[in-house]
């Protein structure tokens, strides 16, 4: 018996909603990335983009556990000398709640050109509306 290989021609792409109110950063992150890289498909193929698009609403609601909202730090760099950027995860939350979603999902996905195409089917919003209700998305409850 042969094993089956997707092509990128025949790809079927549907939209899902996660709702993070109330849903820690991790657990939320990984059932992200597992729906953008299309794991939860039998036809999942490592070296194709398979995966389906991604909507995340109410990130601004989103749990962290234990001292994280003081001691995690994110970190940019401008390329410059003296460019260090270092922000808390209190004010990731509270300014850049979709830049703090976005990371923590991204950085679950390779680190390629595979996984930037991935990263492009993820949308994710503060409140709790978004402009995708045409695409018709299926609600994924988190465990």
């Amino acid at each position: 018996m042969k094993s089956f290989m997707q092509k990128k021609e025949t790809i079927e792409r549907g939209w899902y909603v996660i709702d993070a109110d109330g849903q820690t950063l991790g657990r939320l992150a990984t059932k992200a990335a597992h729906i953008l890289s299309g794991k939860h498909k039998p036809t999942y193929t490592p070296y194709v983009d398979c995966g389906d698009n991604v909507i995340v609403i109410n990130a601004s609601k989103v749990k962290l556990t234990g001292k994280k909202l003081t001691d995690k730090k994110y970190y940019n760099h401008s390329g410059f000398p003296g460019g260090l950027r270092e922000r808390s995860a209190k004010v990731m939350v509270e300014e850049y709640p979709e830049e703090m979603v976005e990371r923590a999902i991204k950085g679950m996905l390779p680190h390629n050109r595979l996984g930037r195409a991935m990263g492009k089917k993820l949308y994710v919003y503060a409140g709790s509306e978004h402009k995708h209700t045409a695409q018709k998305p299926v609600e994924v409850k988190i465990d």
